[in-house]
């Protein structure tokens, strides 16, 4: 049984998908007006390892993670840049597929683009209107959120406590604080399509709440995204989508943020390091193994120091890197062991499976996951160093088993991946590089 903590319930509860068998599972992507750092990957990585295990367990998964091309944050870029929204949209979505890819990330089924549903939204935003749930003023239509009693459920606030500090910002006309805009009236230079309010775009909240209807429908089984989305994002989906279809979401997920500095990485605090800037020194699968040797709920860190020339350092990566050396070289030994053997045996699971897939089954602990895959290669040299600590058949079939299991746990980590001899001829090349 997959336990799994559920940011809505406030704690761990047992994984039970919709239907037996089948997992739908929709996660908030990038909004691409710049190239990804670290941070994203810390999320990106955190979903691919959960997705991955669910598959490996045997479920059948559709996994939806969308983009939103069209943002405040894109507009702004695009006067930056000097070319319009959706060119900069298009040119840092492709950047971030390329990243993805470096990184090892299995692709979703569905990668919905919000530009794309613009349709979807207006038929939310008009069942929402038709509810009382939402009204149109000065060319804007505003989510009404005092008509939806749950409000603040997600984040353990009530509407009292998230109306401190709240404002109206001038030229806008919401009736409260806390109403949201779902659709924002034309403005010169800006993306806009025709609606049955005047020309405009869609509000960011309710990108997602289209696009994960129209691919999962009412109701699915896990949304999720990083922490810092639960408010007032995810807070705000849920108001739309179980104002507008009565359900939602089942079970709500969140990985923790990667610190730097003791500050969230983010471009908004210009704190961050581009995943391109990291594979310029290092191979990016040591940039994973770093993200997930920590469980994807904790807050992460990620340590940067510079050498007499004022050049960055990476001591986190230096050692995520050392650490799959070891794990490239003791797989790399396995695999030569296995293959002097005539016959090789077929045993049957061994403690590091058993015992990776318990700590992955709950609440998806990579941490413990690792530290088991860590003691199996301990035990796989010693048995590979001296031949005399088992007896023979016991010590074939416990090293063709950890041979098998650890690229099993591999194939879940998206680590060890690659032939040994590549991975550790690309490190011996960076190392002289250096």
């Amino acid at each position: 049984m997959i336990r799994l903590y559920d940011t809505r319930a406030k704690k761990k509860v047992d994984f039970q998908p919709r239907e037996p068998g089948k997992v739908s599972l929709y996660v908030c992507g990038v909004t691409v007006y710049d190239l990804c750092h670290v941070g994203h990957a810390r999320t990106a990585v955190s979903f691919d390892v959960i997705v991955r295990h669910l598959r490996n367990r045997g479920f059948d998964v559709r996994f939806v993670r969308n983009i939103t091309d069209v943002d405040d944050k894109i507009i702004r870029k695009s006067l930056t840049e000097g070319r319009p929204a959706l060119e900069v949209a298009q040119s840092y979505a492709e950047a971030m597929a390329e990243d993805w890819k470096n990184l090892g990330l299995a692709p979703p089924d569905v990668e919905p683009r919000a530009t794309q549903h613009i349709a979807d939204m207006i038929d939310v935003i008009r069942r929402l209107e038709e509810r009382g749930l939402a009204y149109a003023a000065g060319g804007d239509v505003y989510y009404s959120v005092a008509g939806f009693p749950g409000y603040g459920g997600l984040s353990g606030q009530s509407p009292e406590e998230l109306l401190t500090g709240a404002r109206i910002e001038v030229g806008e006309h919401k009736r409260s604080p806390l109403d949201f805009a779902l659709w924002k009236a034309a403005k010169p230079g800006e993306p806009q399509w025709d609606s049955p309010w005047g020309p405009g775009r869609p509000g960011w909240h309710i990108e997602c709440s289209a696009m994960s209807h129209r691919y999962l429908g009412d109701a699915f089984d896990i949304h999720g995204g990083g922490s810092d989305l639960i408010f007032p994002h995810h807070e705000n989906e849920i108001a739309q989508s179980e104002g507008a279809f009565g359900s939602f979401a089942r079970y709500w997920m969140h990985s923790g943020m990667l610190n730097f500095g003791g500050e969230k990485m983010s471009k908004s605090l210009g704190n961050v390091v581009t995943i391109r800037r990291v594979a310029e020194t290092h191979d990016l699968e040591a940039l994973r193994l770093l993200l997930i040797s920590v469980h994807y709920r904790s807050p992460a860190n990620f340590s940067i120091a510079r050498d007499a020339d004022g050049n960055p350092l990476y001591p986190d990566l230096d050692e995520a890197e050392a650490r799959l050396d070891y794990f490239y070289r003791t797989l790399e030994r396995l695999d030569a062991f296995v293959a002097t053997l005539s016959s090789p045996p077929s045993p049957p699971p061994s403690d590091l499976a058993r015992h990776f897939i318990e700590a992955m089954d709950n609440d998806f602990n990579t941490a413990a996951a690792i530290g088991h895959l860590y003691d199996a290669f301990i035990l796989a040299n010693k048995l590979l160093d001296d031949p005399k600590v088992a007896p023979k058949a016991e010590r074939q079939a416990t090293l063709t088993a950890l041979a098998r299991d650890a690229r099993m746990a591999g194939d879940t980590l998206g680590i060890m991946r690659r032939p040994p001899a590549d991975f550790l001829n690309d490190r011996r090349a960076r190392l002289c590089q250096r």
